[in-house]
């Protein structure tokens, strides 16, 4: 079986208007995602023909909400969703990819060092392991952890200001309200859930926002 992933008319569109003259940058990270990476297991073999629509464009839309130039810290980054899309797509951003384990880590620095990405840092470790050495504009995560669990492994990595952006399903609306006391507790001021990319993907990204002051 080929793992040569093709693009829909509508994917391309889309990756088109996200990636840029990147694109075919991120069509190699899909490669790299559809061989290396589900031979060591950073994903399923199912999840290969929906690589673009429910993976990478997925993440790669929330990139929208980051600002100009910001430091993001992407929490359990694994095969680099959202944190490697987001350095594709924006290469003014500065990437700090936190991954606890080893051979995921080893898997970032090849697919990094093979598309020559200059933007990302790959640290090794839990978030609440490095947070004294990351400093983050934006804290990024997807498929972690539960909202309740997860506001004290992003926002910490804010040192009380900036945004959490974690990627989450229809179940986002109450998840923030069982985190709302952790939330608040951390230092959250401000927490909504909001949808990107509505204008060029089926089903658009849904998004906790997490404002700290």
């Amino acid at each position: 079986m080929s793992n040569e992933v093709e693009l829909t008319a509508e994917e391309r569109q889309a990756a088109e208007t996200v990636f840029g003259d990147r694109l075919s940058l991120a069509e190699r990270y899909v490669q790299h995602l559809a061989t290396s990476g589900m031979e060591r297991g950073l994903l399923g073999p199912r999840e290969v023909p929906r690589l673009w629509s429910r993976h990478v464009l997925n993440c790669a839309v929330v990139a929208n909400l980051i600002d100009k130039d910001a430091h993001v810290a992407d929490v359990g980054s694994g095969a680099g969703l959202p944190g490697l899309t987001f350095a594709l797509a924006r290469a003014d951003l500065e990437l700090t990819l936190i991954e606890p384990l080893e051979r995921r880590c080893i898997w970032l620095h090849e697919v990094v060092e093979d598309l020559g990405l200059d933007n990302v840092t790959i640290m090794r470790g839990r978030a609440e392991q490095v947070v004294d050495h990351v400093n983050a504009d934006f804290a990024t995560a997807r498929a972690v952890s539960a909202l309740t669990n997860l506001a004290g492994l992003t926002i910490p990595l804010l040192h009380g200001k900036g945004t959490v952006l974690a990627i989450k399903g229809r179940s986002a609306a109450e998840e923030v309200e069982k985190a709302s006391k952790v939330i608040r507790r951390l230092g959250g001021k401000k927490t909504e859930v909001v949808t990107v990319g509505e204008d060029i993907l089926a089903e658009p990204t849904t998004v906790v926002r997490i404002h700290v002051a």
